[in-house]
């Protein structure tokens, strides 16, 4: 086993990395990396494929595992991931506990029960993503929450909620920068636009937010989500369908959705004053990764080999 360690996630720690090590050593033979900086994990993982491991755990947020997934895509080394981030949405949507001690328990547990099996990755560009991509309001978040790591790690759920409602209010209530979201199925002009490869998109505290609830792992598609505008009048009930499992988010009259997407292009059709096309910022994986003013989305079905 080669356990990929993020010592800047939120809730890693040397001294948690070392009783994780100690503990997975009573059934597996372990050798432990730390990251250094961006996309170190992801060229660890590329190394790893010849170095004759059985499986490789990211040890971190989803973020982490991004990295370790975009170095291991198209092989058959297994990936599993323990969960040190302050969201970890994939690991709870593989049914890994949120608890790292749990998670390791679970880990140990599947020595006797050692089964791959093959998951879809998106891509957008040259980037891959596990569970989702957003552009827009979304990566906005995303992008402010990663300039404070130490907000983001006492503040949790709730430092996410005021670069939400900040970087709507400077951003977004006047002059938002119009993204055109083109798939086979339709098209669709809006400010944010999300595309998932998993249900949920993510979590506040405990609770799954649903979003496109057709979305899966395995399904060889993705779905898409559009928000045609940013009003203050359509926040309140937007919100509601996101929180409340009764609702489905995709009927709201300011949403279009799209299911069974294999392809798409998001392109800025906003100019500045010069007729420059604006850009839009982009996260995947929530990780931000930069503002563009076109992207293309693609599926790859069955690209990644996971134990869970």
């Amino acid at each position: 086993m080669l356990i990929i360690v993020n010592p800047y996630a939120t809730t890693v720690s040397d001294r948690l990395k070392n009783l994780v090590v100690y503990a997975l050593q009573g059934r597996y033979e372990v050798e432990a990396i730390m990251t250094e900086a961006k996309d170190h994990a992801t060229e660890i993982g590329r190394e790893a494929v010849d170095g004759g491991y059985e499986i490789v755990v990211a040890f971190g947020g989803d973020g982490t595992l991004n990295e370790v997934v975009n170095g291991l895509a198209g092989t058959d080394v297994p990936v599993c991931v323990l969960p040190g981030g302050s969201t970890n949405v994939v690991a709870r949507t593989l049914g890994i506990p949120n608890d790292v001690v749990d998670a390791t328990e679970h880990l140990l547990g599947m020595a006797d029960d050692f089964q791959p099996r093959k998951i879809d990755l998106g891509r957008v560009n040259d980037r891959r993503f596990v569970f989702a991509c957003g552009a827009g309001l979304d990566a906005t978040v995303v992008q402010r929450v990663d300039a404070n790591p130490g907000l983001k790690a006492r503040a949790g759920q709730w430092f996410y909620t005021w670069a939400a409602i900040s970087g709507f209010s400077r951003e977004y209530l006047h002059d938002p920068v119009k993204i055109r979201s083109t798939t086979v199925q339709g098209s669709s002009e809006g400010v944010t636009t999300l595309i998932q490869n998993s249900d949920p998109y993510t979590y506040f505290g405990p609770s799954p937010i649903h979003v496109c609830r057709a979305a899966a792992l395995d399904n060889g598609t993705l779905s898409v989500a559009s928000l045609k505008r940013a009003a203050l009048w359509d926040m309140p009930t937007v919100m509601a369908r996101l929180l409340y499992p009764k609702f489905d988010a995709t009927r709201h009259r300011q949403i279009d959705s799209y299911d069974g997407v294999i392809a798409a292009q998001l392109e800025s059709i906003s100019t500045d004053d010069d007729g420059a096309l604006r850009p839009f910022p982009v996260q995947v994986d929530g990780d931000y990764i930069g503002d563009h003013t076109s992207v293309d989305i693609a599926i790859e079905p069955q690209a990644l080999t996971i134990v869970a």
